[in-house]
Formats: structure tokens, C-alpha cells, sequence
């Protein structure tokens, strides 16, 4: 194989779809590729993925990605993993098929699982081991489901037979080998989703494993961020896979958010905040999770405060796939702009539950102030503030928990491209909102994991300096407006909760 090693890619398996992006020294992108996969609903609540699909769409795009730059395999100094994190998939080591359909972080049926254990005598155990308190948006609750609704499956981990994994294990595995010699690794952001680790040790929990009942057989090994898991036989054959990352962490990590206190949002499917708090875990009394930032190999673990919001740009898919009221995702913008504010109408997308910092799994979306007033264009923007008053009261919870107050928020994901919807969140937060000039945060975050580990970058300070502004938006909302409408928004997300046990 020959090439120049100039070049670090990265693959993103993301919720939608997998991306293989490739950046050069100076962190900026040279070649992407592609491929959606399907989504599964096969009952309310329910959300899957064909893990087979995705590692075949995996094939597909690292190639194609080198073929559209002119690259081969020998350009590539590294490859780097971010994943959609807490998606569960279960496979068998002698087949390499997986023996059910991957439970995405977006299903509920762990909910009953999570609540008996935040309920029962071990639910501060959760917290004080993992950091968080149980919740069916971990992995272990469904990681449990399977164990319970498979036939045989239980038997099965306790031999040995088959074994658990994000995706990144999933894709690492498949990359080095699979049933011929894989490798059987998660990163340490992904094993803190669990429930099943240690937020300190960065190990597995024996303790939480048996009230799991959960056999340690079934685990892959837990590694720092940026270290040298093993070597690609296929896809990209004689790269190093470098290191692996959970995709919102990824994304603090391209942002350069080294320093406590600075914190980041994606705007994708969902919508992620973190805060770098450093070597302190914050425990929160406000909604929030606190998780591993990021471990390089050697170094003490950075830590970070996390508020989930389960729906961003969903909701703009269920306006234009649902609704049909736009065509194209990027319309919602031109509507929106149609009006100057949303005509007294609020729609709270809870489509399966309220993560932070509300986490209520029986709350459901709802739209109020509907009057004949109101016209597509009001929801248009109703959707678009949506986002906007989340992200505000995630903020809110973080700067209470943290004591740090914000000055400043970098923001990435595909939802940046709206300029309406960054101005917004910038008038409802009041501070500046700064985008960075390559937005994929997520995929440059595991790129540079990737390269550190093979000393392609020799240091943070170097990553940092990658780190160029592309756009900024000031807060220009008078402070009474901003008291009045987050107090509307107050009242509608009460309508919302406790819809499912007929609370509401």
C-alpha cells in the first residue's frame, strides 16, 4: 500500500445516516461521502436500526470518500469513530449477525426497566457510581430488554456466544476482523452512557452488572479516547483505527472546548449541550448528566456536564414529512421570516418523553395558542423557537448546577445553517452564539482522537489553534420580551407533562 499519510479520516454513524469525512493538518475537511439507513418504528415508542445495514453503508462510504479526493487507503494516517451514542445492538462473535435490530437512543421501552431501578434500593448506587441516575435513554436498560425478550439470549451471554456494543464496537469489531480476530473495545464516553461503568474508574461496576444481571462475557473492553485499538482489515485495509468517541462528546472535543467552562450545542437530530467542567464531576439537582468528556492515553479524565434534548431538527423533519408543510428542510427558514414572531403558538415536541432537564418519559408533544389567527408560517417559527427555549432551559439548569455563568456558546450540526434559529438562540440565551469554520464538529472531534493517537497532531494547544470563527450572532431580544415569552414557553411544556398516566 502506498500513500502519503498526509491525511486523518473519520467515520460518523450517526442516527440518520454514516459519514466518512477526511481532513488534512490543518483540520479542514478534503473529502466526505454519505449514505442514509432506514428508520424502524415498529410500534409507538419504539425506534431501530439494522445494525447489518449500517456496517454495509460503513463499507460503502469509507471508499467512496478517498475515491472523490483522489485518495487511496496509504494517504490516511488514522481512522477515528464517533457514534450515535446508547444505540444498542447485540450480535453473535462466531456469525457476526446481529440477533435483533439495533434499539436506538431514541426508544422508550427501557423507561419501565430505568424506573424500577431509580425507584428501588440501588438507584442511588446508579448515581453515585455512574454519575447518573437510571433512565431508559441509557444503554444498559436496553441492553436488559434484549436479554429478557430474546429467546435464549441470556443463556447466551453467559457463555460467551455473543456480545454487546454501541455502535463503535459494533463498527471496530467489523473493521478489525469481526468473527476472524475482532476487536471487542468501547472508548470511555461510550462505556459512561451505560450504566454499567464507573464514571471514576472508568471500568466496569461489578456491583451494577449483577443488579443488571448483566454478564460481564458480553462487554467489550473499555479504552481512552485516543489510543491505537487495532488495524483495519477491511474498508480501509492497514489503517489504525486510532480512537473512537460518543458523537456529542466528539463534537466538545472538534470544538476545542479543553478549558472548564466551555461548552458547546449540536443541533442534529437532537440537541446536545456540554459544559468542560475538568477534572470535577458535577453532580446536578437540575436534569442535567454528568459524564467523561474525553481521556487521552496517559492523561487524568476530563469531565463534563450534559443536557440531552431529544428533538431539534426531527422536529423540522416531522414539519416537512408529517405535516407537508415544506418541501425541503432549509424552507422552514424563508416561512419562518414570513412573520415576526409566532402569533402566540408554541409547540413542545415531546414526542416520546422530555429529557433535560425535565426527564419525563410520559410527556407528549403538544401545540398551544392555536388561534384563526395563526398560519403555517407561525408554526414554521413555533418549530424553529422550539429549539431555541430547550437549549435555554438546558442552560439555565447548567449555569445553576455549575456556578459558571455563560458567556459565550459554540454551536454545530447541520441546524447551524439557519440563521434564524442561531439569532434566536441567541436572543433567548444572551450571550453571543459562534460558529467554527469546519461545523462538523463530530466527525473533526474523532479525527483528532485519531491523529493524536498516532502523533499526527502532537497536542491540544496545536488542535486548538485549527479552531477558525465563521460566524457569530449577538443577542438583540430586550430582556421583557425574553421574560415574557420564556414564561409562555413555561406553560406550554407544563400541558405536556405526564400525558401517558393521564396527569396532564
Amino acid at each position: 500500500m502506498t500513500g502519503s499519510r498526509s491525511y486523518v479520516a473519520a467515520l460518523d454513524q450517526g442516527t440518520t445516516s454514516t459519514r466518512c469525512l477526511v481532513f488534512d493538518h490543518a483540520g479542514r475537511m478534503v473529502a466526505a461521502a454519505q449514505h442514509e439507513h432506514r428508520q424502524h418504528y415498529p410500534q409507538p415508542g419504539w425506534a431501530e436500526h439494522d445494525a447489518a445495514e449500517i456496517w454495509q453503508n460503513c463499507l460503502r462510504v469509507l471508499p467512496e470518500a478517498l475515491a472523490s479526493a483522489g485518495l487511496v487507503p496509504g494517504d490516511l494516517a488514522a481512522l477515528g469513530i464517533a457514534n450515535q451514542r446508547e444505540t444498542t445492538v447485540v450480535w453473535d462473535r462466531t456469525t457476526g449477525r446481529p440477533v435483533a435490530p439495533a434499539i436506538t437512543w431514541q426508544d422508550t421501552r427501557g423507561a419501565e426497566i430505568a424506573a424500577q431501578l431509580a425507584d428501588g434500593p440501588t438507584g442511588d448506587l446508579f448515581e453515585e457510581v455512574c454519575g447518573m441516575r437510571p433512565a431508559g435513554y441509557f444503554s444498559a436498560p436496553r441492553l436488559r430488554w434484549l436479554l429478557d425478550h430474546v429467546p435464549g439470549l441470556q443463556r447466551r451471554a453467559r457463555t460467551g456466544e455473543i456480545a454487546f456494543g454501541t455502535m463503535e464496537s459494533w463498527l471496530i469489531w467489523n473493521l478489525t476482523g469481526g468473527p476472524d480476530g475482532g476487536v471487542h473495545v468501547t472508548d470511555v464516553t461510550n462505556a459512561s452512557r451505560t450504566l454499567l461503568a464507573d464514571v471514576r474508574t472508568l471500568q466496569w461496576d461489578q456491583r451494577l452488572l449483577d443488579v443488571l444481571d448483566v454478564p460481564v462475557e458480553l462487554l467489550p473492553e473499555i479504552r481512552p479516547n485516543a489510543q491505537v485499538y487495532g488495524e483495519c482489515r477491511v474498508g480501509l485495509p492497514g489503517v489504525p483505527i486510532g480512537g473512537a468517541f460518543g458523537d456529542q462528546q466528539a463534537a466538545l472535543f472538534g470544538q476545542t472546548c479543553f478549558a472548564t467552562g466551555e461548552a458547546k450545542c449540536t443541533y442534529g437530530t437532537g440537541a446536545f449541550l456540554l459544559m468542560n467542567t475538568g477534572d470535577q464531576i458535577t453532580r446536578s439537582d437540575h436534569g442535567l448528566l454528568s459524564t467523561v468528556a474525553y481521556q487521552l492515553e496517559g492523561q487524568p479524565t476530563a469531565y463534563a456536564t450534559e443536557g440531552s434534548i431529544a428533538v431539534a431538527g426531527s422536529l423540522v423533519q416531522w414539519f416537512r414529512d408529517s405535516l407537508e408543510m415544506i418541501g425541503s428542510a432549509p424552507e422552514i427558514e424563508t416561512l419562518a421570516r414570513r412573520v415576526e414572531d409566532n402569533g402566540g403558538c408554541y409547540i413542545v415536541p415531546a414526542f416520546a418523553g422530555l429529557f433535560a432537564p425535565r426527564w419525563d418519559p410520559d410527556a407528549r408533544g403538544v401545540v398551544v395558542g392555536l388561534t384563526s389567527y395563526v398560519t403555517k408560517a407561525h408554526l414554521a417559527r413555533a418549530v424553529l423557537e422550539a429549539t431555541g427555549w430547550q437549549t435555554a432551559e438546558v442552560v439555565e439548569a447548567m449555569a445553576a448546577d455549575t456556578g459558571i455563568a455563560f458567556t459565550r456558546l459554540r454551536v454545530d450540526g447541520g441546524m447551524t445553517s439557519n440563521h434564524l434559529l442561531m439569532q434566536f438562540v441567541s436572543d433567548v440565551l444572551g450571550v453571543p452564539v459562534e460558529r467554527p469554520l469546519v461545523s462538523e464538529s463530530v466527525s473533526l472531534g474523532a479525527a483528532y482522537a485519531a491523529g493524536l493517537a498516532v502523533g499526527y497532531w502532537p497536542d491540544l494547544e496545536v488542535l486548538r489553534g485549527n479552531w477558525h470563527r465563521a460566524a457569530t450572532w449577538e443577542p438583540a431580544m430586550s430582556p421583557a420580551v425574553r421574560e415574557r415569552e420564556r414564561a409562555a414557553w413555561g406553560r406550554a411544556v407544563e400541558r405536556t407533562l405526564g400525558w401517558e398516566r393521564g396527569d396532564a
